[in-house]
């Protein structure tokens, strides 16, 4: 069969050496040709099952080739051939089956690179149709094609008529299209190597067993033959009594009749493809009982086909928010407004758990207040994750396919309940009545633009969003546009590579699942009953229908969430612990240091100056400090902090002289109140000391400072007087050192204690000396005693 053929035109496969301007001009242009956004040029794309042909691949396409082409010139200005284009679409669809004996293609004319093509051809006037046989030679220029009818059915038709015509080599593909005899059908079993034979019994002008034959040329162990209605002996000896009908005949002899919906030609080939031992060539059937035996395959989950299971979509939403867009370091511009979109979709209208919509809602929040054009994917995850620790709100983690698995780990899966999920969305925002008809999907378009990791996939379904997505004005509408574009991926994946031989992509739903969906014009030709598709879908993808079997258990992975978010936090806080003790190290030590040189010398500049203030109750920057906050204070609400010195030193009294005292009568309120007040000034201006001091220093401090006070208090009675008569008493010196021990709420410094030591010691002492003393002296005089 012909393929497509590309030449070589990126500039990346030259030999030439390209300079910087170059080298940037072909990545652009390169740029500009692979993005999806930009519309390709001409009305037909490769998403259409169309061959676009070029100067560079038409004569390897249509010469010498395996299998016939019907060509269409085409000129993208003309209005006709803008209006046959959908038509020719439809045509490729509808034969998709027929390619190895004969295929579609087109090329643009009115680009000025391809007119050359278009004249050698002949070719005056659009759109303009040439039918090339199988192996052409290069002097040929096609049978043109003229009046040619303007619907699928017609076009299907000529293409019949002219392989039957075929004058030249046969396409070696296409199976026989006359009609067959009783001769032939007695020793087809001998001469084909089949096991089931299809009769397709009709009158003369019918084209349906013909196109059913070609519809079966892809698939093995059957053949199909066309049986007229003149052939009495065949008729009679099956028992044919309408025309057209279908009949089974086995090499055992066996004859049976095909029984479907209607009988026309997409039933037929429908029921056909899908009896028992009949496969795609190329793609051999495992039997289910053996994929369940195989134990190196995953555990297979039996499940209801005509059912969409829960289990699908969370595990689509956990893949595409934790595995698609983990991608994604940082999330921006059209990326971010694209995310956006899905998950307010999706926390509107996915019918799931309370606590999976718990979560979609919490992410949905966060999205909406970053206000930002760009965010970064772990905290994205985070908050899906629920390290917030929303009550009851979890996504469950793992995938878990059900109704969405396939027969091995590459079929189906995730792509299956991607379009599941939308399904599902665009029926909930139905019976939601959302007010825009397109949110949902314009929300699927920009997600798979921005995020859908296979990009030719994401390719294809814009082009389809572009073509007729604007279209969609209504919620039902929005409905049965999916539908249908499923249907268009399906026809154009059906046979690849990546098709499930046990779920072939069919044009769903089938006549088994919805009869009624299914009708026949009067020119036997299948049509949708759309009004019968839009309740099937509103009812095979309501929330009501959906099953909950292989779920993962909700409290299972609430505890889990939670046991998960519980060490990860202790986690967290040990290494913040780590990093503070690191930090205060760091911070104390080199900078505790300095500081204390710092004072030291600003100590011995101050001593001076203290000498020269004696006799006054505290510093004189501290005197005017203390009269402005007591202001201050007067007039501060209770609420407010106090507001303390922006720049105070340490009062230091090392060296203060007392002056003379002077017999006056004491005033002890007077005293208490200049005390006090004092004490509280002198302890907020080294507040912004302490501050700055570790714990250790903040305690020495507090020691001095209760120190200092127990010492005024002490020496109270000894001072009266001379605080009375208006000689203002300095606070005594003060011992940098810790309070060594506290008794009866009075502490005692380490020299306080020292002294008590050396004092007890001395005593000590002297009483010994003096019991040594005085214990000599009476042995002295006993002896002086004892002599004669």
């Amino acid at each position: 069969m012909a393929r497509r053929s590309y030449c070589a035109t990126s500039c990346y496969t030259t030999k030439t050496k390209l300079n910087p301007f170059n080298s940037f001009l072909c990545a652009f242009i390169s740029f500009i040709s692979l993005s999806p956004l930009i519309a390709e040029a001409g009305l037909y794309t490769e998403s259409d099952q169309i061959i676009i042909l070029s100067p560079e691949n038409v004569d390897s396409v249509i010469f010498n080739s395996t299998a016939a082409l019907l060509v269409e010139f085409y000129a993208t200005w003309c209005g006709h051939c803008v209006a046959f284009s959908p038509t020719w679409k439809n045509l490729a669809r509808d034969i998709k089956e027929w390619k190895p004996a004969v295929d579609l293609a087109a090329i643009d004319c009115a680009d000025e690179s391809n007119r050359k093509v278009c004249t050698n051809f002949g070719i005056t006037g659009y759109p303009s149709l040439k039918f090339f046989p199988a192996y052409s030679s290069r002097e040929s220029k096609g049978q043109e094609f003229r009046g040619f009818s303007r619907d699928v059915r017609g076009l299907r038709h000529y293409i019949i008529n002219k392989l039957e015509m075929h004058n030249e080599t046969w396409p070696p593909a296409c199976p026989p299209l006359e009609t067959a005899s009783e001769a032939e059908i007695d020793n087809v079993f001998q001469t084909d190597n089949v096991k089931l034979l299809a009769l397709v019994f009709e009158s003369k002008g019918s084209y349906v067993g013909r196109e059913v034959t070609l519809d079966l040329l892809q698939y093995e162990n059957i053949a199909v033959r066309r049986v007229l209605d003149t052939e009495t002996s065949l008729v009679s000896s099956f028992g044919v009594t309408d025309f057209p009908s279908c009949y089974l005949y086995n090499s055992s002899g066996y004859i049976s009749r095909l029984k479907v919906l209607n009988e026309a030609r997409t039933f037929y080939s429908y029921a056909l493809q899908r009896l028992p031992g009949v496969v795609r060539t190329g793609k051999p059937q495992i039997p289910i009982n053996d994929l369940i035996k195989n134990s190196a395959l995953q555990e297979w989950r039996p499940f209801n086909k005509t059912r969409v299971y829960m289990s699908d979509l969370e595990s689509a939403l956990h893949y595409s928010l934790r595995v698609e867009l983990s991608g994604h370091i940082s999330i921006s511009g059209d990326d971010l407004i694209a995310l956006k979109k899905y998950i307010n979709v999706l926390a509107k209208y996915f019918p799931g758990r309370p606590s999976v919509k718990s979560a979609l809602n919490t992410v949905d929040s966060w999205l909406q207040q970053q206000k930002g054009m760009e965010i970064k994917y772990s905290d994205f995850r985070d908050v899906l994750d629920n390290t917030v620790q929303t009550s009851d709100a979890v996504l469950p983690e793992g995938v878990q396919w059900v109704g969405c698995q396939g027969s091995q780990a590459h079929f189906r899966g995730y792509p299956c309940a991607v379009w599941t999920l939308f399904h599902v969305l665009t029926v909930q925002a139905k019976e939601m009545s959302s007010p825009d008809p397109q949110e949902v999907l314009q929300a699927m378009r920009r997600y798979v633009s921005s995020f859908f990791g296979c990009r030719p996939c994401a390719t294809h379904f814009e082009s389809m969003a572009q073509e007729s997505m604007d279209h969609v004005t209504s919620l039902s509408t929005a409905v049965f546009w999916l539908w249908s574009r499923h249907n268009h991926v399906n026809n154009r994946l059906a046979g690849e590579l990546s098709e499930d031989p046990h779920f072939p992509k069919i044009q769903w739903p089938s006549p088994e699942l919805c009869p009624s969906c299914h009708g026949l014009r009067k020119t036997g030709e299948h049509s949708w009953n759309q009004e019968e598709v839009l309740t099937f879908l509103r009812n095979y993808f309501s929330s009501a229908h959906i099953l909950t079997d292989y779920l993962r258990d909700e409290t299972q992975a609430l505890i889990y969430q939670r046991n998960r978010l519980t060490a990860a936090r202790m986690e967290k806080e040990a290494g913040r612990g780590a990093e503070r003790r690191a930090r205060e190290v760091l911070d104390n030590h080199p900078a505790e240091e300095q500081q204390e040189e710092e004072q030291q010398e600003e100590e011995e500049e101050e001593e001076p100056a203290l000498e020269e203030q004696a006799g006054e109750p505290y510093p004189a920057g501290l005197e005017r400090m203390g009269a402005a906050e007591a202001d201050k204070a007067d007039n501060q609400a209770p609420w407010e902090k106090p507001q303390l010195p922006q720049s105070q030193h340490k009062p230091k009294i090392v060296g203060m002289k007392l002056r003379e005292p002077q017999e006056d009568i004491v005033d002890l309120d007077l005293f208490v109140n200049q005390h006090y007040k004092a004490k509280a000034l002198r302890a907020a201006a080294m507040s912004g000391v302490v501050r700055r001091r570790s714990l250790k220093k903040e305690e020495d401090v507090e020691d001095l400072q209760f120190e200092g006070g127990w010492r005024v208090k002490r020496d109270l009675g000894s001072q009266e007087e001379n605080l009375g008569a208006g000689v203002r008493i300095e606070p005594y010196p003060r011992h940098q050192s810790k309070r060594w021990m506290s008794l009866l709420s009075v502490g005692f410094s380490r020299l306080d204690v020292s002294l008590c030591v050396l004092l007890y010691l001395l005593s000590t002492m002297c009483l010994l000396a003096m019991y040594l003393y005085f214990k000599l002296r009476i042995k002295l005089r006993r002896a002086k005693v004892s002599l004669p």
